[in-house]
């Protein structure tokens, strides 16, 4: 309840005999007023900034191409044919005009190293001897205006002779782009986005010891391995 005082100042003039007396009188006027099962202050809202997003979804299509190589250590590198690996992710624009995507691991394939796929020292890989290839992570980003791609990629490496031997995999952990990549023993360049789509993406990793001596002491672990991918990227 609000209540409120308000004094006014009369005068009045009364005559004796002797003299005029002018006398003040006050007057006090009150009002109340109350508001009932509502505050007297109103609520406040707040002013939000909110701008409606100016990014819009897209689709891609990662192609894996011939004419890719892969090396560990100080070993010549695999000439590696990965065609027919392929994958698909939702991509976002953005108003700094880069395409965000993320890829969905479940439908990204790369083919294996085996006598199919891969030469080393210009013979084929022994058709006992196969190196599976298992996506955790692809995502990253591209610039549409200059073709500059990066995309996250760490794999699991599983290197097996028939079934006599299956080692724990091998962690790759780099940054797939087309700049350049360079390790300590290792370097790489790649190509930018073109308009027909085509790329060459370059990265080197660190790879470290795993629960397996054969594989630590013939691969020299921990050591440098860099991958060369060519590949088509489409975006719609």
């Amino acid at each position: 309840m609000l209540t409120c005082k308000i004094n006014s100042t009369s005068s009045i003039l009364r005559t004796h005999p002797s003299k005029t007396i002018l006398e003040k009188h006050r007057s006090h006027v009150s009002f109340s007023c109350s508001a009932y099962g509502k505050s007297s202050e109103q609520p406040r809202t707040a002013k939000t900034d909110s701008q409606p997003s100016n990014d819009e979804s897209c689709s891609i299509k990662f192609q894996s191409l011939n004419s890719c190589s892969l090396g560990i250590a100080r070993y010549p590198d695999f000439a590696y044919n990965a065609e027919g690996g392929t994958g698909t992710a939702t991509g976002r624009r953005t108003s700094t005009g880069k395409i965000l995507a993320t890829f969905d691991i479940t439908t990204l394939y790369i083919p294996p190293l085996e006598a199919a796929t891969t030469r080393f020292l210009g013979l084929p890989l022994p058709p006992f001897l196969k190196i599976e290839i298992v996506p955790r992570v692809f995502t990253g980003e591209i610039e549409e205006e200059t073709g500059k791609v990066n995309f996250k990629f760490k794999a699991e490496f599983f290197f097996s002779v028939g079934s006599l031997y299956r080692a724990p995999p091998l962690i790759v952990d780099t940054v797939l782009t087309s700049e350049e990549s360079k390790g300590r023993i290792r370097f790489g360049k790649g190509g930018r986005l073109n308009k027909e789509g085509r790329c060459m993406l370059v990265g080197v990793a660190t790879v470290d010891p795993i629960n397996d001596s054969f594989m630590n002491t013939f691969l020299g672990l921990p050591t440098e391995c860099i991958a060369n991918l060519n590949a088509n990227i489409f975006i719609s």
